[in-house]
């Protein structure tokens, strides 16, 4: 007989979003021990990581691609300006944005750390065979879309 398992029965790895998160976590967690030296936190990196890697974003673009709303954005993006690693120009068109562009000592700065996040990825792939990587990626962009739609169109959450 099937009957539905109430949440404080269920082991934790039955939940999707618990296991994301907990792997997150942890791939967070050796990816900030691995960039240590570098006095820059995951957060800071993935933010620098998508100015060095499109020069000129306005910090709303910058916020979309690092999943993060835009006063944590810019939070983030003002350290990064302290720590001379960013710099932010106003807009042509609109002169309360800002179009961010990395320094010489941010993308140096990408250029030392870029590696340690690769192998970061390249112990994840070591776990797993490359069709099981490739099944991997695909199946977290479908949960990512699928959260971002259900986001957008407004959706609350249903109980069945």
């Amino acid at each position: 007989m099937n009957r539905n398992v109430s949440i404080q029965e269920r082991p934790p790895f039955q939940s999707a979003g618990f296991a994301i998160g907990l792997a997150y976590r942890k791939l967070s967690a050796l990816l900030q021990q691995r960039l240590g030296e570098y006095d820059i936190t995951t957060e800071q990196w993935s933010v620098l990581n998508q100015v060095y890697r499109t020069p000129g974003m306005i910090q709303k673009d910058i916020a979309d691609r690092v999943g993060k709303d835009k006063p944590t954005t810019t939070r983030i993006l003002d350290l990064l300006e302290r720590k001379g690693l960013v710099l932010k120009q106003a807009g042509q068109q609109d002169r309360r944005s800002f179009l961010v562009f990395c320094t010489e000592q941010g993308a140096s700065a990408m250029r030392e750390t870029a590696p340690i996040e690769e192998s970061v990825t390249a112990d994840v792939r070591a776990c797993m065979s490359d069709e099981e990587y490739a099944l991997f990626m695909n199946l977290l962009m479908r949960v990512h879309l699928h959260a971002s739609e259900r986001l957008t169109a407004g959706e609350s959450h249903r109980r069945s």
